[in-house]
């Protein structure tokens, strides 16, 4: 068997290629939309692809079977469950799918999604969304959080009796919203999730659900809904490359550049979301709708295909091109953790932290706004225009996200983009935890 994992390193998604290597015959399995690694995988050893196999319908990237089907005639596999618009084989339970002389067995295993499957062929498991490794996958995306969470660990069940040798390969890895506290290995054993994975301790379904169900805070970007609709609707082609563009005109400018180069001069207006920092994609997903009209800014032409590569993953298909000759004569004056004592010290600005709950909760600079970067655009009024605001989060890459958002709703704004929280404590500032009701 001929066996390759690829990682998504912007959004943590794992899809695979699966060959045997005497017949010549192989699948692609969760294949994302960008599907030029799987050609060169399947040229460089001479392959032909005979099917693509879909663990469930996803939620948070799109998928990049339609080009397959379309541009080279490979058909479609995924349960019935997925209740799938475009033409695809249905799969069930039980199901033995020849690749050559290798089998794939399908496994039914809802939870994530009612039509979930893992694929077996013979002591390589492709868990999708089910099984990661340190983790499960939160339950909440497709069904109410305590109907998923039945659904998963009884499908987990299935794959602990597994043998403890049966190598585990996931759908995701640490990175993406699909799931909480996964590691970022690649792959694992069933004898090693059996040891160390804290699913395995919850010996009851009622202790599995109290679980799961507290751990779906994780914040779910609003084109989840778009992207499924997407995967699960006629099958989508390629898309056109960017092309340069003289004026932004109505749209949204989305300035992908590093966020030293947005502060030194942007285009009036813009956000800035770093196609270099690190989940863009997830990032881009919070704070664009998906209905507006988006051009980029790029430090140049290569920068701007990698942005729109990424952004068309999480479903922003109609880019508008890069603009070509950006008026940059705006700009922003970031502040350094000691500039921002001083601030204080005269009560001269309103700080606003832009990360997490769980962040924030357990330490906070005293008389600070909270406001997560990902919902500021949709309530930047919410905070107060009477002088200066200075955006803050871990160590700097929130901050400058959402000081472009408040830019661009008209504040005098200033990020720490160079530090945060942690070197604000470092230096000996004062800050306050905040326990939650319930402790939660």
């Amino acid at each position: 068997m001929l066996f390759r994992q690829f990682v998504d390193e912007d959004l943590g998604c794992a899809s695979y290629l699966i060959a045997d290597e005497g017949s010549k015959e192989a699948v692609v399995v969760d294949p994302a939309y960008e599907i030029g690694h799987y050609l060169a995988a399947a040229e460089a050893n001479d392959l032909h692809l005979t099917r693509v196999l879909e663990t469930h319908t996803h939620a948070d990237h799109v998928s990049g079977h339609g080009r397959l089907a379309l541009e080279f005639g490979v058909p479609v596999c995924v349960h019935r469950e997925a209740r799938a618009v475009f033409e695809h084989e249905p799969l069930a339970e039980g199901d033995e799918l020849e690749v050559g002389s290798l089998r794939v067995r399908v496994l039914h295993t809802p939870g994530h999604r009612p039509e979930h499957c893992c694929f077996l062929v013979g002591d390589t498991l492709l868990t999708g969304d089910s099984l990661f490794v340190g983790a499960t996958a939160r339950p909440d995306l497709a069904v109410e959080a305590r109907e998923g969470a039945e659904g998963l660990f009884h499908s987990l069940q299935r794959l602990f009796e597994l043998p403890d040798g049966v190598r585990v390969f996931p759908g995701h890895v640490a990175g993406s919203l699909c799931g909480k506290g996964m590691s970022s290995d690649p792959c694992s054993t069933i004898g090693h999730e059996r040891t160390f994975n804290a699913a395995f301790a919850l010996a009851t379904v009622d202790e599995f659900v109290a679980d799961s169900t507290a751990a779906t805070g994780v914040p779910r970007p609003p084109n989840m809904e778009r992207i499924v609709e997407l995967n699960r609707g006629a099958f989508l082609g390629a898309s056109t490359p960017l092309e340069a563009a003289d004026s932004a005109s109505e749209a949204t400018v989305l300035d992908v550049r590093p966020v030293d180069e947005y502060v030194r001069g942007h285009v009036a207006g813009a956000l800035n979301v770093p196609v270099g920092g690190g989940s863009f994609g997830t990032k881009a997903g919070f704070v664009l709708d998906g209905s507006e009209r988006v051009v980029l800014h790029a430090s140049s032409p290569e920068e701007a295909q990698l942005a729109g590569e990424r952004l068309r993953a999480v479903g922003f298909l109609e880019l508008e091109g890069y603009l070509s000759a950006p008026d940059t004569s705006e700009g922003l004056s970031p502040v350094t953790i000691e500039e921002l004592e001083g601030l204080l010290a005269s009560d001269s600005v309103t700080v606003v932290d832009v990360r997490e709950n769980d962040e924030r909760d357990a330490a906070q600079i005293p008389g600070s706004l909270h406001l997560p970067y990902r919902v500021l655009r949709a309530c930047a009024d919410c905070v107060p225009n009477g002088r200066p605001i200075v955006t803050i989060c871990e160590s700097g890459a929130r901050a400058g996200i959402a000081a472009s958002i408040l830019a661009a709703a008209g504040h005098e704004v200033r990020p720490v983009l160079h530090g945060g929280i942690a070197e604000w404590r470092a230096r000996g500032n004062q800050t306050v935890a905040f326990r939650r009701c319930g402790g939660g």
